[in-house]
């Protein structure tokens, strides 16, 4: 009986990993219809009697402003064009601080993962997640090239609440679409990233203005837009 089963559970989670592979080759060539996060966020509004709208617009690469594509990889994942998925490096170096200096451990979360998260998964935190998130990381760095996974990763963050993408949020807080973003607004944007429904980029603190600064120097420090080349 048991064997039965363990051969069943085999046959089960096989079959799951084919279908997340054929989802992530689907994926690679046409406009996300949407997302796990905005699923999520879409049914716990109905579950609580909330209202929310998803505000969602597909744009390819080409048509994101190349200012707020530099400015989400100086912010989020500086070595974004050379690894495969995991920051090794940072990560050694947020263990070694937090083993030798008493420092709080931060994560290395790279732009891959976070897509990963964002498009497959849900946003609560359990170690189930964190080895799916390995999975979809790796078959994403396989099966997309670099330049359509930051082209996902722009067009899915949540950038407030039920704002989601560069060209929502480029509506939502300045009016205009993403392709018109400055360097000086997009370096706004990423600013609010790391807690995007609870910061603004219109009316900022001093912190996300502190934040904003400097990730236009790392902009400079990365040489610019052309640093973009290196997805190719």
């Amino acid at each position: 009986m048991l064997g039965r089963l363990g051969r069943w559970l085999l046959k089960a989670v096989g079959l799951l990993m084919m279908l997340s592979v054929l989802v992530v080759v689907l994926f690679r060539f046409v406009p996300l219809p949407g997302s796990m996060v905005m699923l999520e966020r879409w049914a716990h509004a109905r579950m609580t009697d909330q209202s929310i709208d998803i505000d969602y617009h597909w744009r390819s690469l080409d048509r994101l402003s190349n200012q707020a594509a530099l400015a989400v990889i100086a912010a989020e994942d500086q070595r974004f064009p050379f690894h495969h998925g995991f920051d090794f490096r940072q990560i050694r170096r947020s263990l070694k601080a937090w083993w030798f200096e008493d420092r709080p451990l931060r994560g290395a979360s790279t732009i891959s993962q976070q897509t990963a998260r964002n498009v497959f998964l849900w946003t609560q935190r359990s170690w189930v997640r964190k080895g799916l998130e390995v999975w979809f990381t790796g078959l994403i760095e396989l099966l997309w090239p670099k330049s359509r996974i930051l082209e996902v990763y722009l067009n899915v963050v949540e950038w407030d609440r039920g704002v989601f993408g560069l060209q929502a949020a480029a509506r939502h807080y300045y009016g205009i679409d993403a392709d018109q973003l400055s360097a000086a607004r997009a370096a706004r944007l990423a600013a609010v990233l790391p807690d995007p429904r609870h910061r603004s980029p219109l009316h900022p603190s001093a912190s996300v203005m502190q934040h904003a600064r400097w990730i236009r120097q790392q902009m400079r420090q990365l040489g610019g837009t052309a640093y973009l080349k290196e997805l190719q």
